[in-house]
C-alpha cells in the first residue's frame, strides 16, 4: 500500500505481470492457455484490462482464456501496463517451447515438444543456429543460463515415417526476458538545500512481488566519489548539513541480491545556496484560536537560518503601513499588540531580511473567542397548541458568540439532548410528545468560554381522549320500570376539561363536563321505553371519541326473578317424584303465620300472563360439604349450601334456617346483599317440623329427605328495613342445592 502511494505520488505506477497457465510461450493450434494478470497485490481480481496486439480487448476480472496467437497485455487499476508477451498456437509437427515468465539473471527452461512424442527418436536443441546438446528420447527438456534478448533457438527431431526417419524442425523462438527492477533514479530532499541545512538522498526502484527471493541494494555516489559506508540495504541517505563547496552531480546504484544484474541511475544536479534568511515563521501568544475578546495578542517572528543583522517586520493583510518594526542579531522578534477587539480580526504575517531580500512568513488567521450570551429559546409546534403526538421544535440561538456553539436542551433541568452549530447562530431539537413532556424548557450555550443559559419556557402537551368506557351501576343487563340507573363514562387519558356526551340508540340524552378529567356520570330513571343500546362520547377539543355500546333489557314489576326461578324448582320436583311424591310433599307443609297473599299450597300469587320462564343454574359445589347419612342421630346443624341469583339488587334479604332431629331449631336470620347469594339447609333424618312464617314467609316441607326454603324477601322502596314487606308470593327463590339433597 505504502509503495502504491509513493508511486502515485511519483506519478509512475509498476508493471503488472502477465503470467502464462501453462507456462509456456507456444502451443499447438486448438490449444487453450490461461492468462493471469498479477500487479504488487499478487493476483488482481478486480477489474483487469486485457489486451491483443497493442488493442484493447476487454475488460474482465481475474483471468482470460485465449486460443488465438499475438501479442498480450494487461493492466489493473494499480498498475501500469504489462510487457507484452508473444503467445503462439502452431500447426507444425514440432514446436519449441519456452518458460514464462524469465526474469533477468534468470535461466530458461527449454523443451522440444512434438504432436506424437512417441514416434521421436532424438531431440537436438540449438542456439542462433548452433547445436547446444542432443538428447535422447527420454530426455524432453534443457535448461538454459543465462540466455539474451538477441538470442534465437529452434529444435530438430528425429522420428519414424513409415518404413524410414524422418527428420523435423521447429520455427525459431526468442525468449521474452522480464525486467527485474527498473531503472532507479535519484532524488534529493530538499531539492535545492541551504547552506547549514540536512539533506536526503533517495534512490527509487523496485522489485516485483514474483520476484521475492531478491533483495536490493543502493549505494550513492558524488561526481566519481562513493557517499556513506558504500552498498546499503537502505534506498535513502541522510546527510546532515551541506555546505557551498557540495553542490555537484549526484548519482545512485542499484543490485539485486544473487544476481548479477545491476543498474544505475541517471545524474541528478544539486546546487546549495548560500546561508540567507530562511523558514521565516510566525506564532501567536496564546496559539492560534485560542486568543478571547480583551487579551493581549503577542506575535513572535522567528527566522530557522540567517547570519549576521536581520531585520523584523509585522504586517496586516488591506494595510499599507507595517505594525512594527525591529533591527536586531537575532533569528527572533515580538511585537505585543494590547487588548484586542473584534475588529482586530485578520490576516498576520512577518518578514525577516538580511541583505538578500525580505523573506515572508505564512499568513496566520487571527480570530477572537467571543463568549456566548445568554441564549433565546423558542418552541415551534405545528398547531396553536402542542398535542400529544406533534413533532416540536426546541430552538436555542445566542445571538453572539463564536462558533462552535454547543446548545444542550433541557426538560424540567433534565437533559433532553445537544446540538452543534459549527459555524456559529442556533442549533433546534426536535422532539416527539407524549403527556410527560408537559412542563418548563430551557436550554444553554456554550463555546468553552463558558455556559450561559437561557429562561424557562412553559409547555403544556394536551392529550387527545381514548375511547371512552361506558357502563351502568349497577351493573346489570336487566333492569326494572322506575329504576334509577347510572350511566358512567369515563376515558382512560385525555386532557381535561373533558366533555362527556351520553346516548340511547344515538339519540343524545344528556352531557357532562369533567373539568378536571376522570369520567363523568349521568342518572336516569327509567321507563319500558328507556330499553336498548347506550353509550357515550368524550372530546376534550382534539378529537372526539365514542365508546362501544351497551344494551340494556326493562322489565315490568309483575314477576320477578325470585318468583320464576321459584316456579322452576317446583316444576321441576314434580317432575321428578310425581304426583303421589308431590301430594306427600304438599301433606307435611305446616305454614305457620303465613302471610298475606300466600296461597294454602304454597305456590305464589300473581298474574298468570306475566308470569316468565325461570332459568335454572345447577348446584355450587364450592360451599361447605354436606353431612353424610353415616352421622348419629344426635343434634345436627344443617350445612349451607351458597348459590348466586341475582347478583347486583340491593333489595334482597335472605333467611337463614336450622333444624336438629329432636330439636326444632328455626332462627331466622337476614343477610343484606354483599355477597348477593342464596342461603338454605338440606338435612336428611328430618327437617323443622314447625315453621313460624310470621313477617318472614318461610315454607316448611317435611319429606325424606326434606328440603327446607328460605324465602327472598323484598324491601319495600319506602319503607324501613324490616317493616313493609311486599308479597311473599314474590319472594320465593330457587336453590340450586336441591338435586344434593335427593342424591343423599
Amino acid at each position: 500500500m505504502l509503495l502504491s502511494l509513493l508511486l502515485l505520488i511519483l506519478g509512475a505506477l509498476p508493471k503488472a505481470l502477465l503470467l502464462l497457465e501453462p507456462p509456456w510461450s507456444t502451443f499447438f493450434k486448438g490449444e487453450t492457455v490461461t492468462l493471469i494478470c498479477k500487479d504488487h497485490r499478487l493476483v488482481a481480481w478486480e477489474s483487469v484490462s486485457w489486451y491483443h496486439n497493442g488493442n484493447l480487448l476487454k475488460r474482465q476480472p481475474g483471468e482470460l482464456e485465449i486460443k488465438k496467437s499475438g501479442y498480450y497485455s494487461c493492466k489493473t487499476q494499480r498498475s501500469s501496463r504489462s510487457d507484452p508477451v508473444y503467445v503462439g498456437f502452431l500447426t507444425d509437427w514440432l514446436t519449441l517451447q519456452a518458460s514464462h515468465p524469465v526474469f533477468e539473471g534468470d535461466p530458461v527452461v527449454l523443451r522440444c515438444r512434438g504432436k506424437k512424442e512417441e514416434d521421436i527418436m532424438e531431440k537436438t536443441y540449438y542456439r542462433n543456429g548452433e547445436e547446444i546438446t542432443s538428447d535422447g528420447h527420454y530426455k524432453s527438456n534443457i535448461t538454459v543460463y543465462p540466455p539474451f534478448d538477441d538470442d534465437s533457438y529452434h529444435c530438430t527431431a528425429s522420428r519414424e515415417y513409415f518404413w524410414s526417419e524422418r527428420t523435423e524442425t521447429s520455427k525459431p523462438v526468442k525468449i521474452q526476458v522480464q525486467e527485474l527492477f527498473p531503472t532507479p533514479e535519484l532524488t534529493a530532499s530538499p531539492s535545492q538545500p541551504i547552506e547549514g541545512s540536512p539533506m536526503t538522498l533517495k534512490c527509487e526502484t523496485w522489485l516485483p512481488p514474483q520476484t521475492s527471493r531478491f533483495r536490493l541494494q543502493f549505494c550513492f555516489f558524488k561526481e566519481r566519489q562513493a557517499l556513506g559506508f558504500g552498498w546499503s540495504n537502505s534506498p535513502e541517505l541522510h546527510i546532515p548539513t551541506v555546505w557551498s563547496e557540495d553542490s555537484a552531480s549526484y548519482w545512485c546504484q542499484a543490485r539485486a541480491t544473487t544476481s548479477r544484474i545491476m543498474k544505475t541511475s541517471p545524474g541528478f544536479q544539486i546546487h546549495v545556496q548560500r546561508v540567507s534568511v530562511s523558514g521565516v515563521s510566525l506564532e501567536t501568544e496564546p496559539p492560534v484560536g485560542q486568543l478571547i475578546e480583551g487579551e493581549d495578542l503577542v506575535l513572535i517572528c522567528s527566522a530557522a537560518e540567517g547570519t549576521g543583522t536581520v531585520t523584523f517586520s509585522w504586517h496586516r493583510e488591506g494595510s499599507v503601513r507595517s505594525l512594527g518594526r525591529v533591527t536586531q542579531r537575532a533569528l527572533s522578534a515580538e511585537l505585543r499588540i494590547a487588548s484586542v477587539r473584534e475588529q482586530d480580526a485578520g490576516r498576520y504575517y512577518c518578514a525577516a531580511d538580511n541583505t538578500d531580500g525580505p523573506i515572508l512568513s505564512k499568513r496566520v488567521r487571527i480570530t477572537l473567542r467571543i463568549p456566548a450570551l445568554p441564549p433565546v429559546l423558542t418552541l415551534r409546534a405545528p398547531g396553536a397548541q402542542a398535542v400529544e403526538g406533534d413533532v416540536v421544535e426546541l430552538r436555542c440561538e445566542a445571538q453572539r458568540g463564536s462558533p462552535p456553539i454547543l446548545y444542550q436542551f433541557y426538560h424540567e433541568n433534565i437533559p433532553l439532548g445537544n446540538s452543534l452549530a459549527p459555524s456559529g447562530g442556533g442549533a433546534s431539537f426536535n422532539l416527539s410528545l407524549t403527556a410527560e413532556h408537559s412542563g418548563n424548557y430551557s436550554c444553554e450555550a456554550d463555546n468553552s468560554l463558558g455556559v450561559q443559559r437561557s429562561e424557562a419556557v412553559p409547555l403544556s402537551v394536551r392529550v387527545p381522549v381514548s375511547h371512552p368506557v361506558f357502563t351502568f351501576k349497577p351493573a346489570v343487563a336487566q333492569a326494572v320500570v322506575g329504576d334509577v340507573v347510572e350511566l358512567r363514562c369515563e376515558a382512560q387519558r385525555g386532557s381535561p376539561p373533558i366533555l362527556y356526551w351520553f346516548y340511547h340508540e344515538n339519540v343524545i340524552l344528556g352531557n357532562t363536563s369533567a373539568p378536571f378529567g376522570g369520567g363523568a356520570s349521568f342518572n336516569l330513571s327509567l321507563t319500558t321505553e328507556h330499553s336498548g343500546n347506550y353509550s357515550c362520547g368524550a372530546d376534550n377539543g382534539l378529537g372526539a371519541q365514542h365508546s362501544e355500546a351497551v344494551s340494556l333489557s326493562i322489565t315490568g314489576r309483575s314477576m320477578n326473578k325470585v318468583t320464576q326461578i321459584t316456579v322452576g324448582v317446583f316444576g321441576w320436583l314434580l317432575s321428578m317424584l310425581g304426583l303421589a311424591a308431590a301430594a306427600a310433599l304438599v301433606g307435611h307443609v305446616r305454614p305457620q303465620g303465613r302471610p298475606e297473599g300466600v296461597a294454602a299450597a304454597g305456590a305464589p300469587r300473581g298474574n298468570p300472563n306475566e308470569h316468565q320462564e325461570p332459568s335454572w343454574s345447577g348446584p355450587s359445589r364450592t360451599g361447605p360439604q354436606w353431612p353424610m347419612h353415616s352421622e348419629p342421630a344426635a343434634l345436627m346443624e344443617l350445612q349451607p349450601v351458597y348459590s348466586n341469583v341475582i347478583p347486583g339488587d340491593d333489595s334482597l334479604v335472605y333467611s337463614q334456617i336450622r333444624s336438629g332431629q329432636h330439636t326444632e331449631v328455626c332462627s331466622p336470620r337476614t343477610h343484606k346483599e354483599a355477597e348477593v347469594g342464596l342461603l338454605f339447609w338440606l338435612s336428611l333424618p328430618s327437617v323443622c317440623p314447625h315453621l313460624s312464617l310470621g313477617t318472614h314467609g318461610l315454607w316448611g316441607f317435611h319429606q325424606e329427605p326434606a328440603v327446607i326454603y328460605s324465602e327472598v324477601k323484598m324491601e319495600h322502596p319506602d319503607g324501613p328495613a324490616g317493616k313493609d314487606w311486599k308479597d311473599a308470593a314474590e319472594g320465593y327463590e330457587n336453590v340450586p342445592g336441591i338435586s344434593l339433597a335427593l342424591d343423599h
